[in-house]
């Protein structure tokens, strides 16, 4: 890097733990069922090409607790320790199992963390999975504790008919976070940018979110996307060209592409990143996921800029630089490309039986 970032504290955009962090461990999650778009567009008509060729639907006995649990694990034999050392373990969702009930206590105690920690579920549309990573960058480096666990992870919330079903996933990614010595990926500098712009949401009640059509688009999306990847960029002294990866939100193919060109990085860049046109959106897991892809097969000294977004709105960037004991670990768990692997294709029918969509009264 061109400046030792996480040394200048002065640099008040940044936001600066007191103690070096990075990721100890990582985990993706893809459930193994697949719902094209061209059998969304049989039952219901499209003009023109599709978002994305399919997208990843959980099974009758998959929800967001579940498949916290399995990314976690997964997390847990890359980080190579016990759950009881972990400090926190925090659920970024929109998919909530329960209204009142904390997702983050149930997988706490499912992978066997300790009764001594915090716990809860963080929200904040898309990025409430990365909004859980910087609360586990502030703990760790705090010195409140070593590790934190912050998990991004959703299931397809689209409403029948609507544009967002040909891109509503399920998926997701968990990580630890724990002290730099230790650390698989350093986590070099991170920078968040909101507004009050609310281009998505769902209110209390609602069975399916509404969305603000192209204002989704502009100012949404690309106004805080680009805002937080070109301010981090900026205030450490990086371009485009210095990073081997970048992984942007992708709530489909277009916008991260068009984000990637307008920030100056290539396709090249982000491929390796670029899920959804294969497993659709997974929301609060969509950047998350997007890096383990990366992190599979990333290499020492590579430099990557992570930026996800949640729509109400909001963006965090993150700069991370990789390690050699990444190599030696990655092993430890399934790849991310192992899971879009595992596929089940799927007819529309039953895909509103696995999403509860039909009901009996």
């Amino acid at each position: 890097m061109k400046k030792e970032v996480l040394s200048q504290a002065e640099k008040s955009k940044l936001l600066v733990p007191k103690v070096k962090v990075g990721i100890i461990g990582y985990g993706a999650y893809v459930p193994r069922y697949r719902l094209p778009a061209k059998e969304i567009a049989r039952i219901w008509g499209s003009e023109g090409g599709f978002p994305v060729k399919e997208k990843a639907v959980a099974g009758l006995d998959e929800d967001v607790i579940t498949m916290s649990i399995e990314a976690a694990r997964n997390a847990l034999k890359r980080a190579e320790i016990s759950a009881q050392e972990l400090r926190a373990v925090w659920i970024g969702s929109e998919s909530h199992p329960y209204a009142v009930k904390p997702s983050g206590t149930v997988v706490a105690e499912a992978i066997g963390a300790s009764n001594d920690i915090q716990s809860g579920d963080w929200e904040f549309a898309c990025k409430a999975g990365t909004e859980a990573m910087v609360a586990a960058i502030a703990m760790v480096g705090s010195g409140m504790g070593d590790y934190a666990l912050a998990i991004g992870m959703d299931t397809a919330q689209g409403k029948p008919g609507d544009a967002l079903e040909f891109t509503a996933a399920s998926g997701g990614a968990a990580y630890i976070i724990g002290p730099q010595r230790s650390a698989l990926v350093n986590i070099e500098a991170s920078y968040s940018f909101v507004s009050d712009t609310p281009d998505f949401w769902r209110r209390e009640y609602q069975v399916y979110p509404e969305h603000g059509q192209r204002f989704t688009g502009e100012p949404a999306y690309f106004e805080h996307v680009g805002n937080s990847a070109s301010t981090i960029m900026a205030e450490t002294g990086l371009k485009a060209s210095d990073f081997a990866y970048a992984v942007f939100h992708q709530p489909n193919a277009k916008f991260p592409q068009r984000i990637a060109k307008s920030l100056g990085f290539t396709n090249e860049q982000i491929a390796p990143g670029l899920l959804a046109p294969v497993i659709g959106n997974t929301y609060s897991g969509a950047a998350l996921i997007g890096l383990t892809a990366v992190l599979d097969i990333a290499k020492e000294g590579d430099l990557i800029l992570m930026t996800s977004y949640g729509s109400g709105s909001g963006s965090d960037s993150f700069i991370l630089k990789v390690r050699k004991a990444l190599k030696k670990r990655r092993g430890n768990a399934l790849s991310t490309q192992d899971y879009i692997n595992r596929r089940t294709e799927i007819d529309y029918a039953t895909y509103l039986r696995y999403r509860g969509e039909i009901r009996m009264r």
